[in-house]
């Protein structure tokens, strides 16, 4: 689609200008940096979760029973993952990197090799640990134990070494066959090591990750812009309230926690509670091509 193409260069646009600023001017504090990022990510970033109905509509007949049974096993699904990270944390962190990497494989064209969809995928999560090991560790300390977080970023500092030629190499012969498929892999790759983890993964997973799932889900669900918007609204008001709640309780449970630490968590142990079921639903249509014609 003509959309997805300049979907791709408004990022890449963005994404130097991102890595520009994060080179000539002096950064914010960290508060800022992650109430800011956090506000972007909840607004144009969580949105196209809330369009997985149109996905459930199209793959499968649904009646009113089928519809409350789609709720409940995707609020099942959810609640599994938070019940991981209460009771194993490290396992929960590594598992949503995991999971993150595939899922953000799918950006990448239809016809993209395996091999650069890997190198794709995992720059996400890597390297972001090239030159900004000490901050990947406290925010993954905010999620797991302080031990865990630290081996692990350790681990993918020196993971984004052959991550990083890996990607650049694929760049390169993905350059033969789309070239801005492979401008858009060298923008993802400059944007996760210049920019600061948190800001970098914000630009991604507005303008690539979730601009460019929206505007396949359009196409794929044939719907107009509008149709769009309404099919978003009531998921996206259940998840309003369920982070609500999810604040309460920390602040209930948690009182000495600090406001950092408690949005890292509500906000990240909820994206990883969505995206499991979310995989669990568009992963078929993914691997298809994004086809119309994917069987019930």
């Amino acid at each position: 689609m003509r959309r997805l193409r300049w979907q791709g260069q408004l990022f890449c646009a963005a994404a130097i200008l991102l890595c520009m600023l994060s080179t000539l001017l002096p950064r914010w504090d960290g508060r800022t940096e992650l109430l800011l990022a956090v506000a972007l990510m909840s607004i144009f970033g969580v949105p196209h979760g809330a369009l997985d109905p149109l996905f459930a509509a199209r793959l499968h007949r649904m009646s009113p029973a089928r519809w409350a049974l789609f709720g409940l096993a995707y609020a099942a699904l959810a609640a599994s993952v938070v019940a991981l990270w209460w009771a194993v944390p490290g396992v929960f962190l590594i598992g949503f990197l995991v999971i993150s990497s595939l899922h953000f494989s799918g950006d990448l064209r239809h016809g993209t090799s395996a091999l650069a969809r890997l190198f794709y995928g995992l720059s996400v999560v890597v390297l972001p640990a090239l030159l900004h090991e000490a901050e990947v560790a406290q925010l993954f300390a905010w999620l797991a134990d302080a031990e865990s977080a630290t081996q692990l970023a350790h681990l993918l500092h020196w993971a984004s070494w052959p991550c990083l030629l890996g990607l650049l190499v694929s760049a390169l012969l993905a350059a033969r066959v789309d070239r801005q498929t492979s401008i858009e892999m060298l923008a993802v790759m400059a944007v996760f090591v210049v920019a600061t983890p948190l800001l970098g993964f914000t630009l991604y997973f507005c303008l690539m990750h979730s601009a460019r799932h929206t505007l396949r889900s359009q196409h794929y669900a044939q719907v107009s812009a509008g149709a769009l918007v309404k099919a978003a609204l009531l998921p996206l008001a259940g998840t309003a309230a369920l982070l609500a709640v999810a604040w309460t309780v920390a602040q209930t449970l948690a009182p000495e926690m600090t406001l950092d630490q408690r949005v890292i968590q509500v906000f990240f142990v909820a994206l990883a509670a969505l995206t499991v079921p979310h995989m669990a639903l568009v992963e078929r249509v993914r691997w298809s091509g994004w086809s119309l014609d994917v069987s019930p």
